[in-house]
């Protein structure tokens, strides 16, 4: 199924690091429309400010020591079928508490296991008959930072789910539950429905997609926000969607292109969250030494819309709506807002939390909510199983 783990750490080569400075020395930037604000995209203000630290101040040899010593990091061969062997990063710490469960955290775009960085202390620690506490795992998607992608088609939910699986079975955790956002959300939603009750027997979202039309009517707080996406942030879905190679080269080979295409988002997508230079320079550095390179990320989107997998039926024919509980913690800026009478068609609903802030990455921006939650949904629907 898998190879035995190799301990991991962090260790971008010096000649990568010149190569990469040699180009943002070389960088053009264009030019601006006057008061242009946000509406034309990321300001060149904020381009500038960010490449002049990510060119003179960010420190990588910094930030590699911090998250090497914060995250006990591993990889590991996974053959996955029809695809080959494959080496997967991850993020595997342990908790000291006897009846921990076993958590995997999925990630989406334009994250990675960077977005685990807050929650892995505060899920780790011991909790009490009444907060549980976790073991943790914490992946690169294949083709996702140091995680090794495939070069094959039609790597879809099914085979990430594969890797997810395997990843967990091999770690010694036969039963597990999952939180993930984004893609994430696809993939564990895709676990659930082929593991369902097997290995995987409870699953948490703060981003459920429900499939079908896109809410936008009638008027309320959530469609304006569901309208602004679709009619100002969904540009990206589209191209990645449907020519991820044309994207990748500008990704690939130019740090200022991949900079603004993610810092958008990140921006946009979260709730006034407060993002400091070298956080955002840490999320995008990764993505620029990742292993497989930045345009591996975004095939996904491709292979997603190619097989029609939005809807769950077409995943799993047998197992569309899996009876496992269904936990959802519900963030007010994220990118689509669903009623809750959508998302219970996805899954067994039995947690349904309402946040009154926070946008699309709620385990940065707002972790201690997001652990809260988890904690209060897992330790009631499954934590019993887990007590030694």
């Amino acid at each position: 199924m898998s190879s035995p783990e190799t301990p991991y750490k962090i260790s971008i080569s010096d000649s990568e690091l010149s190569i990469l400075h040699q180009k943002l020395a070389l960088t053009r930037l264009p030019d601006e429309v006057e008061d242009a604000g946000w509406d034309y995209g990321v300001p060149l203000s904020d381009a500038r400010r960010l490449l002049a630290r990510w060119k003179d101040g960010f420190d990588w040899r910094k930030v590699e020591k911090e998250l090497n010593e914060e995250m006990p990091q591993f990889t590991r061969d996974i053959e996955v079928e029809g695809h080959g062997t494959l080496n997967i990063h991850y993020v595997h710490k342990r908790s000291s508490a006897k009846e921990a469960i076993p958590l995997l955290f999925v990630h989406g775009w334009p994250g990675s296991f960077i977005e685990a960085r807050k929650i892995l202390p505060m899920l780790t620690e011991p909790g009490s008959s009444d907060v549980p506490s976790f073991h943790v795992v914490a992946l690169n998607l294949p083709g996702f930072g140091f995680s090794e992608g495939s070069k094959k088609k039609k790597f879809r939910l099914a085979q990430y789910a594969e890797v997810c699986n395997k990843l967990m079975l091999s770690l010694g955790y036969d039963r597990y539950v999952t939180q993930g956002g984004d893609w994430g959300f696809q993939i564990t939603r895709t676990i659930a429905q082929l593991y369902d009750g097997k290995h995987c027997i409870a699953w948490h979202t703060n981003y459920p997609d429900a499939g079908g039309e896109i809410p936008t009517s009638p008027d309320s707080a959530d469609t304006a926000r569901n309208r602004w996406f679709l009619n100002k942030s969904f540009g990206y879905h589209v191209e990645q969607s449907t020519q991820p190679q044309t994207i990748g080269y500008s990704q690939t080979d130019s740090p200022i292109g991949l900079l603004a295409w993610i810092y958008e988002k990140l921006v946009q997508w979260s709730d006034e969250y407060a993002w400091t230079d070298d956080e955002v320079l840490t999320w995008i550095s990764i993505y620029w030494f990742s292993k497989s390179g930045p345009a591996a990320s975004v095939r996904i989107y491709y292979e997603f819309q190619l097989s029609g997998e939005r809807e769950a039926v077409n995943v799993c024919p047998e197992n569309p709506r899996p009876s496992i509980p269904m936990g959802w913690s519900r963030f007010p800026r994220d990118i689509v807002l669903y009623p809750i009478d959508s998302v219970r068609t996805v899954g067994n609903l039995v947690f349904h939390n309402e946040h009154k802030d926070g946008g699309h990455f709620p385990a940065t921006e707002k972790p201690e909510a997001l652990v809260k939650d988890l904690r209060a949904f897992f330790g009631e629907s499954v934590g019993k199983e887990f007590i030694a």
